[in-house]
């Protein structure tokens, strides 16, 4: 009997894969794809290489959807990804579809149910907590943190300026680690004073190990992985990474709760805020909201998002103000009508008030988004605009990059860089511009990174001129190389964001 059972019920698994499979080839033949469909790996060879190779085929990919209407096919592997950069069916799939997809079970290692890659039941739960410790008063609160912040980024960069060539990397992600942490965890992190980024060198290894993971489905299996030592080098700085945040949370949590052993070596190295606030991690630890791992997986992603986000955002504003000096000079007017020749510090409303540059960093992330591409699975059969059935279990990839340089959106110049387009009052479908993604799940902390980069940018801006590398000085902007660019989880500038800084003064 029990036999009889187990055999009716392998039948009826192999009768829903085949209907399923069925469904999904379905999909596949009505869109259809510009690649060749290679046995076995599908259309995964577009992205072997290296890091900048991976993005080239995620360009490719997306530059396939837009020629084709809108939509196109990816097969990873034996897995279908339906490609989509057209908003109107976007809108739909990202209010409909909010599970994000099995691959990103590689990126959880790192974040584990952090609410930026959590099951649905989990982040619907944790952002609903979160939601009102980003709102306008605690925004107003963080300005405060990025201005001060942006004060010592400033000061740092004088031994850079008018001494040529140098990458201003490492000097914004001191910067906006600094600001994360003071601001939403309370810690003070004085990387700015102390250089002390290895935490965020060891993520840069765990992105690009990571990165290359996903995009290579026979390095999916434990079994072939952990036996590669690429393994060890992911699994050392994993652990770095993950103790570096365990340490914040419990410094904070026992400052919180004053514990008598409160002074710890632990809290030597790590001192707290003391401006006063209750910032986010705090609030979380007084009012009991979290467990300690549930702290330290929002505290990573706080950490990282706010950090990796806002650095890549100002990087490249910056090449983009050395490569078109016109906007440059618009920016540094705007900043002259609000402080002329004074000294004084800015103010919170000094930085709102700088709509031109808040139009500049747009159209910068626009171009280069820091998350050039997102992942989603569909939960549930679901019907788009177009009339398009997708069917349950199968692969939705965004590749933000191209949603955001379509031109049927954005017009014939959509890779051409003009701030001027988030002014004119031209009306977009929203999901046109994707860069901190759109629906339920978008970015939590849009508002944090754009004030964030406003505030450092208008004070680097204030005090210098920005200039392309030494090797682009002899040539007319029209004549300067794109930009190379490279996929670690995250977008980068393969030559790690260099310029020149000329001081005002």
């Amino acid at each position: 009997m029990i036999w009889n059972l187990l055999l009716l019920v392998v039948l009826f698994l192999l009768w829903l894969s085949r209907r399923s499979n069925k469904n999904i080839m379905k999909v596949y033949k009505e869109i259809g794809s510009g690649f060749k469909k290679m046995p076995l790996v599908g259309h995964t060879y577009l992205l072997l290489g290296n890091d900048e190779d991976r993005m080239k085929g995620f360009q490719m990919i997306g530059n396939d959807a837009i020629k084709r209407g809108g939509m196109s096919c990816y097969w990873h592997g034996n897995r279908l990804f339906v490609v989509s950069v057209d908003p109107v069916e976007l809108d739909v799939i990202l209010k409909n579809c909010l599970e994000k997809d099995d691959l990103m079970k590689f990126s959880r290692i790192l974040t584990g149910n952090g609410s930026i890659f959590a099951p649905v039941n989990i982040w619907h739960r944790r952002r609903k907590l979160l939601n009102p410790h980003f709102g306008t008063k605690n925004q107003n609160n963080f300005m405060k943190t990025f201005i001060k912040q942006s004060a010592v980024l400033v000061d740092n960069l004088r031994k850079e300026a008018d001494n040529g060539t140098f990458s201003v990397w490492d000097y914004l992600t001191a910067y906006t680690l600094d600001s994360v942490c003071e601001a939403t965890l309370g810690v003070q992190m004085n990387s700015q004073a102390h250089s002390n980024l290895e935490f965020l060198r060891s993520f840069d290894v765990c992105s690009s190990l990571g990165a290359a993971r996903i995009c290579q489905p026979w390095l999916h299996s434990d079994i072939i992985y952990h036996r590669l030592q690429r393994y060890k080098t992911y699994q050392k700085n994993t652990e770095y990474v993950l103790d570096f945040v365990k340490q914040i949370v419990q410094s904070k949590r026992r400052q919180v709760e004053n514990e008598p052993d409160s002074k710890t070596q632990c809290d030597k190295q790590i001192p707290t805020s003391d401006n006063g606030m209750k910032t986010v991690l705090e609030l979380l630890i007084l009012n009991k909201t979290f467990n300690d791992v549930e702290l330290q997986e929002e505290a990573f992603v706080m950490i990282i998002a706010g950090t990796d986000t806002s650095a890549i955002g100002i990087s490249f504003t910056l090449l983009m103000l050395a490569r078109y000096p016109d906007v440059q000079e618009k920016v540094y007017q705007e900043i002259q009508e609000l402080f002329g020749d004074s000294e004084r510090p800015p103010e919170v409303e000094d930085i709102h008030r700088l709509l031109y540059l808040d139009a500049v960093i747009k159209e910068a992330m626009r171009l280069y988004p820091p998350a050039p591409v997102i992942i989603r699975k569909v939960e549930r059969e679901t019907k788009l605009p177009s009339g398009l059935i997708l069917p349950r279990d199968i692969g939705i990839l965004i590749p933000i990059w191209s949603v955001n340089r379509n031109p049927k959106y954005w017009g014939d110049d959509a890779d051409v860089f003009r701030p001027e387009r988030f002014l004119d009052g031209t009306k977009r479908h929203p999901t046109a511009f994707m860069t901190f993604s759109q629906g339920p799940r978008a970015c939590l902390g849009f508002k944090f990174a754009m004030n964030s980069a406003k505030a450092a940018l208008a004070s680097i801006l204030r005090h210098y001129r920005i200039k392309p590398p030494s090797e682009l000085t002899s040539m007319s902007p029209g004549q300067y190389p794109p930009i190379r660019v490279k996929f670690a989880l995250m977008t980068r500038d393969v030559d790690n964001f260099r310029i020149q800084l000329e001081s005002r003064s």
